[in-house]
């Protein structure tokens, strides 16, 4: 066990913490589990004990496939995880790779393509509602908030491990390429756009949406192959993105399956 808390683990798990490089932190029995079951490479597996039965075959399960597993204590648990409160577990795993055009299958393509979105709970939500509605990728600027960062994996609950997402220095190429593929542009603008449920999503489609407060750059929405708007009370001047690209998403899902 380790106990004490200048270990060189300490610091590489603070500095897995800032989400850069190749590698990803994961906080948490639940993202752990749902990173092995989906064959994410799990590199290393700090615990802290006694794990339940379940917990055990998770640790089991990652120390077959490569894991490096420890036991700390629980003052090195609190060093090592950037929660309050930890829940038992911190681990590192390497990043799924993921390409802006590999998001296109399987065909029809439903991407959700994100721009500009700063905070990392809504990043999450976001990747965590495409999982949910059958998209066929994510992909998000780098002006948006890592969606590999610690705090929005929480967010999306292993989502990420569940739908492939990739993070591009900015989305107009992206945007280039899936046009010339047949991909139908689509931009979300919060008001006067087509309605949703006026717009053919049932077609390979691209939605494009915007951060908190600026929306989609004008060069995006004015580009885009049609904008749509989600219908709203006057009084309300937009949606939260993550509710936003939710009932975006599902409106394509209930296009698709009826």
């Amino acid at each position: 066990m380790i106990t004490s808390r200048q270990h060189p683990i300490v610091k590489e798990f603070r500095e897995l913490a800032h989400g850069s490089g190749p590698s990803m932190l994961l906080d948490g029995w639940h993202l752990l589990t749902e990173a092995v079951a989906a064959g994410i490479p799990i590199e290393t597996v700090a615990w802290c004990g006694p794990p339940t039965s379940a917990e055990q075959i998770t640790i089991e399960r990652a120390q077959r496939g490569g894991a490096h597993v420890i036991e700390v204590s629980g003052s090195v648990l609190n060093a090592l995880s950037p929660v309050n409160a930890p829940t038992g577990v911190v681990a590192s795993a390497k990043k799924p790779r993921v390409d802006a055009l590999a998001v296109m299958q399987p065909a029809p393509a439903l991407i959700l393509a994100g721009v500009g979105i700063q905070d990392p709970g809504n990043t999450g939500a976001l990747v965590r509602a495409a999982a949910a509605a059958g998209a066929t990728g994510v992909v998000v600027d780098e002006a948006t908030a890592n969606p590999w960062g610690w705090k929005a994996l929480r967010a999306s609950m292993g989502a990420a491990f569940h739908v492939p997402v990739c993070r591009v220095r900015t989305i107009a190429p992206a945007v280039a390429g899936w046009r010339a593929a047949g991909v139908s542009i689509v931009a979300a603008v919060a008001r006067g756009g087509t309605p949703m449920s006026d717009v053919d999503l049932t077609r390979p489609t691209a939605l494009l949406l915007g951060g908190e407060g600026a929306g989609l750059p004008a060069s995006l929405a004015s580009g885009a192959d049609v904008q749509i708007s989600i219908p709203m009370n006057d009084a309300v001047e937009s949606l939260n993105v993550a509710v936003a690209a939710a009932l975006l998403l599902y409106e394509a899902r209930r296009q698709r399956t009826k």
